[in-house]
């Protein structure tokens, strides 16, 4: 082992040290605690929160490689009304990869409906990014009786009229997920989002080592993710309300594709955010929270 790669191996231990100490941290501030919730094949490590008793639920889906912490700063804006229930799904997390398992847009689905029925969960409002926005609206498709909303954060599902960076590197046969080197998740990293919060450099570092070592997983799940087709011709059955909200600066996925969503949804709103890329809710978390707070209050009115 190279000098330089072991400075690397204890630079990333102590990013991974620092950032889930600071999780943890902010988790608990924000009245969420982890908990690990049995999804039918599996057993989830989500975080809850929330008065217990409280009327209505909030779940909170995660996109493709990332997982429950880019909505802590969102969930805190709601703990104090809302159950909220924020997932962690297969090969994401702390939730462990099991190659034995689908990890289909239906089967991913599936476990969120065994997760909130062990939870006694009887409807929520579901919001989700990204591929958690494609989960949102398949379940709202399939089972309308168990949501009171969909909010979908720039969702896959759909194809865009313009294409995005990331569907033009697609093309080329290249998926900027599927990282061999830190400067490789660097140049990812700058794609999934305009506004970044701060994060200490041995943190990136650590992130960055994730996607090295799980690149074979990652691959797996994308290829099951996206093998299910788009819902582009299912949405006029969508009977839930839905919120679609876009950040501009999407460079992952197209902000023309939130026109599709809205057109083709009866009665769908939406909101768009000139400034904000892929993950709005990260990058301007109480801002995101007051256009879902808004949809949420206003569909009993």
């Amino acid at each position: 082992m190279s000098l330089r790669h072991a400075f690397s191996q204890l630079y990333g231990a102590l990013g991974r040290l620092a950032y889930r100490l600071t999780m943890a941290l902010e988790s608990r501030l924000y009245g969420l605690r982890r908990v690990v919730v049995d999804a039918g094949d599996c057993r989830m490590d989500c975080y809850l929160g929330g008065p217990i008793d409280a009327r209505e639920t909030l779940v909170l889906v995660h996109g493709y490689s990332a997982d429950k912490a880019v909505w802590v700063r969102f969930a805190k804006h709601f703990t104090a009304r809302y159950r909220v229930l924020v997932v962690d799904l297969p090969g994401h997390g702390e939730t462990a990869y099991d190659p034995r398992l689908s990890y289909r847009i239906s089967a991913q689905a599936q476990r969120i409906l065994r997760a909130m029925d062990t939870l006694g969960i009887t409807r929520a409002h579901v919001v989700g990014n990204s591929m958690g926005g494609m989960i949102a609206a398949r379940l709202a498709h399939d089972h309308p009786q168990r949501l009171h909303s969909a909010g979908l954060i720039d969702p896959a599902g759909v194809q865009s009229p313009q294409p995005s960076d990331m569907e033009q590197m697609l093309a080329r046969g290249h998926n900027p997920f599927l990282v061999a080197s830190q400067a490789g998740f660097r140049a990812f990293y700058a794609m999934t989002m305009a506004r970044p919060p701060w994060l200490p450099g041995m943190a990136l570092h650590a992130i960055g080592q994730r996607y090295i070592a799980q690149r074979a997983q990652l691959a797996h799940i994308f290829e099951h993710f996206t093998s299910e087709g788009g819902l582009d011709h299912q949405l006029g059955a969508i009977r839930v309300p839905v919120l679609v909200m876009w950040g501009r600066r999407d460079r992952l996925l197209h902000a023309s594709a939130a026109a599709v969503w809205t057109a083709g949804i009866p009665g769908a709103r939406q909101v768009v955010h000139d400034d904000l890329g892929h993950m709005p809710m990260l990058e301007a978390p109480a801002r995101a929270a007051r256009d879902i707070l808004h949809f949420i209050q206003g569909i009993a009115k």
